[in-house]
């Protein structure tokens, strides 16, 4: 068969290149792995260009993935860059096998690509371009040198066995494994390197004992808590609670030397604050049920806390701050994290009397890392891109007129109070429950209003309203069950809530963007 003989000519003749090409960009990353260990772990070329990716990736892109990928969004970025550069490399590889230089310069041309996309970081600095340099620099390197084995001196390699037409396999197989290894070794020293960074942001947290609020959190009422298998927990786990951040590497801030910046539109002069400070302050606690913007309706994008802060209204007043319906100038809040993301809360907001904060602690212990230590900002009755800023560092007052926050930019919209929004948590979607009476359960949520009704429907019949758990605050979600005489067949189950101002929840589906997803739950079972 002529057409599957030189098929297996071109692979015999492409694979070293392709393999060269595979070590050559295995030893860039490994390279720039261990030089972020010794800059700055956030510096690395996968973390910076997926950063630059996902700064630029449209916001009905971002949404897709979100609620395609959920919390895995990013390890799947981060394996897809992973999956390009590799294809690349192998094609540089091939090139290099009878252009060498030419196939060298494309591993420094990506070595640049690295290099801008570190410096287009909102927290970059002058060294993080060194990573992706000093790696691009020994992948050119060894690929430069692989391809040197790889073909004899007069051309591409040959199919033949060791020794022909100048062709030493074997010889060219030891310098790949080699350069493998060499680069293997460099990659985990840099993991080791990055993780000791961190360590001082560990030992800070560790060591840090929350003081006992001024103001504690109201008892809990008997019977916010229902009995009914499969609902979610009234207060949800740290370890369970949602993350949806941009952060492809979740920041280490050391405690001992965070600092929080206050300026702005209205204030008398910046002020600087360390964590003790804050920590000497009158403290609130209180349980917030906190949503992201990203939350589908009937998603699992929400959570209730119990949160340890310090009012900040108090500090905004403090600095000579005033709402603008007390002549303030300012109508904004921009919160800048430690990463460079900022967000933007309308300042009316922060100080009409709700219990907005900066977060310290997160039911009863130290914010975990991937929700904000050492501080975040929280404000209840705002989805989260608009209030809850994480790892938070500046506080800026100024106006919705000068200045767009990140996801503004993005069009989504400046001002995004939570809708009134309920859910189905058992029985699950295509569960198949026996006749006879099925507990149909959930959770409700208008965070500043309240729930004061939630009803359900079965198939196209009448809505029937369902019993409600007790009411914490109106910042916290409500549960609810309902006890359906379920008939056999398929049954659609149809959730909707009323809030405290008397709104019921439309049914008018929408996206996430630009402000919020609405429209009612439902699932479909099947009664055996």
């Amino acid at each position: 068969m002529p057409a599957v003989s030189s098929f297996r000519n071109i692979i015999s003749r492409a694979w070293p290149g392709a393999l060269a090409g595979l070590v050559a960009g295995f030893c860039a990353l490994a390279v720039a792995e261990l030089t972020a260990g010794l800059v700055r772990p956030e510096a690395g070329p996968v973390t910076v260009v997926g950063g630059a990716a996902i700064d630029r990736t449209p916001a009905p892109v971002k949404d897709f993935a979100i609620r395609t990928f959920g919390e895995s969004d990013k390890t799947v970025l981060q394996l897809g860059i992973l999956a390009v550069l590799a294809l690349v490399a192998m094609g540089l590889g091939m090139v290099a096998l009878r252009h060498r230089r030419t196939g060298a310069a494309g591993v420094l041309l990506f070595g640049l690509v690295g290099a801008g996309a570190a410096l287009s970081r909102p927290d970059a600095g002058p060294l993080d371009v060194l990573p992706s340099v000093t790696g691009a620099l020994a992948g050119a390197a060894a690929l430069y040198l692989l391809a040197a084995k790889a073909v004899p001196a007069g051309g591409a390699p040959s199919s033949g066995s060791d020794g022909e037409d100048g062709w030493n396999r074997r010889a060219f197989l030891a310098s790949a494994a080699v350069t493998a290894g060499a680069a293997a070794c460099a990659g985990l020293l840099g993991r080791f390197l990055s993780g000791q960074r961190g360590q001082g942001a560990v030992a800070s947290r560790d060591g840090l004992a929350l003081p006992a609020p001024a103001s504690p959190a109201p008892p809990v009422p008997i019977g916010v808590q229902l009995r009914a298998p499969g609902i979610s927990p009234f207060v949800t786990p740290n370890r369970d609670f949602y993350r949806v951040d941009t952060a492809l590497v979740v920041p280490k801030v050391d405690a001992r030397t965070w600092r929080l910046r206050l300026y702005g539109k209205g204030v008398a002069r910046t002020r600087t604050y360390t964590l003790d400070q804050l920590l000497a302050r009158p403290l609130i606690e209180r349980d917030i049920t906190l949503t992201c913007v990203s939350n589908e309706v009937g998603g699992p994008y929400i959570g209730t806390a119990r949160w340890l802060g310090v009012p900040l209204a108090d500090l905004l007043e403090e600095c000579g701050a005033r709402p603008p319906s007390q002549g303030g100038g300012a109508d904004q809040l921009v919160a800048r994290s430690v990463d460079g993301m900022t967000l933007g809360s309308p300042v009316e907001d922060v100080m009409d009397g709700r219990d907005a904060m900066l977060a310290v602690g997160m039911n009863g212990e130290p914010l975990p890392f991937d929700h904000g230590f050492p501080v975040r900002m929280l404000v209840p009755g705002l989805y989260g891109y608009v209030s809850a800023c994480k790892w938070i560092t500046d506080i800026e007052l100024t106006t919705f007129d000068a200045y767009d926050p990140y996801w503004v930019k993005r069009k989504w919209a400046r001002r995004a109070p939570v809708k009134t929004q309920s859910r189905i948590d058992t029985p699950k979607p295509f569960a198949r429950p026996a006749a006879g009476t099925v507990t149909v359960a959930g959770v409700a949520w208008a965070q500043r209003r309240g729930i004061t009704r939630v009803e359900i429907r079965v198939d196209d019949g009448p809505w029937q309203e369902a019993d409600l758990a007790a009411q914490d605050t109106v910042d916290t979600w409500r549960q609810w069950s309902y006890r359906w005489n379920a008939t056999p067949g398929g049954h659609n189950l149809t959730v909707r809530a009323t809030d405290g101002t008397g709104q019921v929840q439309t049914e008018q589906r929408t996206r996430t963007i630009p402000d919020g997803a609405s429209g009612r739950h439902g699932v479909f079972v099947t009664v055996t």
